[in-house]
């Protein structure tokens, strides 16, 4: 009976720690959906070339030391984006949830985390 409940245990532990890790590692949809979130919240002002204020701003701070495009970053992790999105960081304003819903967070931060997930994979 005890060796029982041990098998027991040990399987919902790990079945606990499957969910969980199949949890963090975004579908392809939510990256799709990530992608769309981003063209058309973030893009203005985060995308590539001339006149983005996010990107030039960005550009001032780092100097070149690193990738200014959020696009081409492998530094983004999905807590530090949904945080700056929901509290703002310099001339970055706040989004609302009545504006980027959760989900719509969630994905953002998938796809561009997605290099950063890509890099330590290697």
């Amino acid at each position: 009976m005890i060796r029982t409940s041990m098998q027991r245990a040990a399987l919902l532990g790990l079945l606990t720690f499957a969910l969980a890790a199949l949890a963090q590692t975004p579908t392809d949809a939510q990256v799709k959906k990530g992608q769309e979130v981003y063209q058309y919240w973030c893009w203005n002002c985060h995308g590539s070339g001339a006149g983005k204020p996010g990107t030039e701003a960005l550009r001032a701070k780092y100097k070149d030391a690193r990738p200014v495009d959020l696009e081409q970053r492998s530094d983004l992790a999905p807590a530090v984006i949904k945080t700056f999105v929901r509290k703002g960081v310099s001339i970055m304003p706040i989004f609302r949830k009545t504006e980027i819903s959760d989900a719509d967070l969630d994905a953002l931060a998938a796809y561009l985390a997605r290099n950063t997930k890509a890099k330590s994979a290697n």
